[in-house]
């Protein structure tokens, strides 16, 4: 006899999979109402959910006091921390306002005459989503998902229990007052759940992990449905030679000190031999200043020592390095340090201990430039830039569903078109319609004229 929560999640992945085929006829207009109805929710409903979320935080302090969470992950649960409430509700309106993922025709063709052939964007279909601690990803996915016509099965962390509660019955009652099926978006508790749904690959299209390592490799390892994510985020920025000192400064400062447990935070910074005496130290001296602690190798490590006057925090924060560091996500201030011979090595060594997330190299030599951007094996290579404006919202997604370092589908942070496939749609005008048989080599056969044609959108469904 299967257990109740075999049995509850059977019940769930089924309703999912109705509301998302009966939601296909939907237009885009109504697609937008939902998704304006859920600000409008969320706005009311505010002082709740943020009482709840303080709630959530004072429980969770009491499990980093007792060792038991890391203090990335607290940090990654606070909704009210600076602009993250407005930055959701924003979210949520910017990806309103998108234009609509589906119904692209990205190939068309004339195979013969009166018979036409376009490949067209359509959505996924079930999406489940497995997240830790950060609550506003609730909202994210469900805007996202609403928009790109998938629906979604989404999964918060215990930590953000009650938040996640929260936002998910705004949602709930906002999709009830549009034509979108209630089921369309729906949110599990427990991990049994999890893992019941993870089984059920007939009504579930992909699987989106947001979290720890340990957290994807289990997903991955337990599942036969497609999983898009990211296990790790080890970004690196390198030094060039002709790194200029000033931009060097600002683009390591900010990728390593401006969000330190964010997945596209630097975690290993690389230097040019050729920079080691000149912009190092000054490099070195605003990390410390901004209270990192340093990894070094010991070519990094013999100059920061010969200084004079030494680092006041030298001794506390300058350690040596060992090979594990280069392959640690730290997820606080924290950074690996070491010294290459060349942009070749550079590149070697991102390639061979990155997470192939986003890596930056800081230089004025536009051919190391482009070489590094060719040659480093990530999701996204920058060039005089941060590592943090790897995001969904920054590169103007409205949000993102998610990071993927694989290299089937989608890449590097996944918005709406992430969030989309495509299916071929053929039509025949001809009087008898078309058959294969009649086309061929042979005396009297037809041959495919497979002639291009240039359209936006498939004529026989206007």
């Amino acid at each position: 006899m299967a257990s109740d929560s075999t049995f509850a999640a059977r019940t769930i992945a089924q309703s999912a999979k109705a509301a998302f085929e009966a939601s296909q006829l939907i237009s885009s207009s109504e697609r937008i109402k939902a998704l304006s109805a859920i600000r409008k929710e969320l706005e009311s409903a505010k002082d709740e959910i943020l009482a709840a979320n303080r709630r959530d935080l004072e429980a969770a302090q009491l499990e980093v006091d007792a060792g038991r969470m890391s203090s990335s992950l607290l940090k990654r649960l606070d909704l009210g921390k600076g602009d993250k409430w407005d930055s959701m509700l924003q979210g949520v309106t910017d990806v309103a306002n998108l234009p609509d993922p589906t119904g692209i025709v990205t190939y068309a063709s004339e195979l013969d005459d009166d018979l036409e052939l376009y490949r067209v964007s359509c959505p996924i279909g079930v999406l489940l989503v497995i997240f830790e601690a950060r609550p506003e990803v609730v909202i994210n996915i469900a805007a996202l998902a609403i928009k790109s016509g998938n629906a979604a099965i989404l999964k918060g962390g215990k930590e953000s229990n009650e938040t996640a509660q929260l936002l998910s019955k705004a949602i709930q009652t906002a999709l009830s007052r549009s034509s979108i099926p209630s089921t369309y978006i729906q949110t599990i508790q427990t991990r049994a759940e999890v893992s019941a749904l993870l089984a059920l690959d007939q009504y579930i299209d992909l699987v989106i992990p947001r979290g720890s390592n340990s957290l994807v490799r289990n997903i991955q390892n337990n599942t036969r449905i497609p999983v898009m994510g990211h296990a790790d985020g080890l970004c690196s920025v390198f030094l060039d030679e002709s790194a200029d000192l000033d931009k060097a400064i600002r683009v390591v400062l900010d990728s390593k000190t401006d969000y330190p447990a964010a997945c596209n935070a630097a975690e290993t910074l690389i230097v040019h031999e050729n920079v080691l005496a000149s912009i190092w130290p000054a490099v070195a001296k605003s990390l410390l200043d901004a209270d990192v602690k340093l990894l070094c190798d010991p070519a990094t490590l013999s100059v920061l020592s010969s200084l004079s006057p030494a680092p006041v925090n030298l001794h506390t924060h300058v350690h040596p390095s060992t090979p594990e560091s280069y392959v640690t996500e730290h997820l606080s201030l924290t950074l690996s340090v070491l010294a290459v011979p060349s942009l070749s090595a550079a590149i070697k060594h991102i390639n061979a201990h990155s997470s192939h997330h986003t890596d930056s190299i800081v230089t004025e030599d536009a051919g190391a430039a482009s070489t590094f951007c060719r040659g480093v094996d990530s999701a996204g290579t920058f060039v005089n830039a941060s590592t943090r404006f790897a995001d969904g919202f920054r590169y103007g997604f409205g949000t993102e569903v998610g990071i993927s370092t694989g290299r089937i589908h989608a890449r590097g942070p996944v918005g709406l078109e992430g969030l989309v496939t495509y299916k071929y749609m053929m039509k025949s005008k001809a009087e008898k319609g078309h058959v294969v048989g009649e086309f061929g080599v042979g005396e009297g056969k037809k041959r495919y004229k497979h002639r291009r044609v240039a359209v936006d959108s498939v004529p026989f469904l206007q």
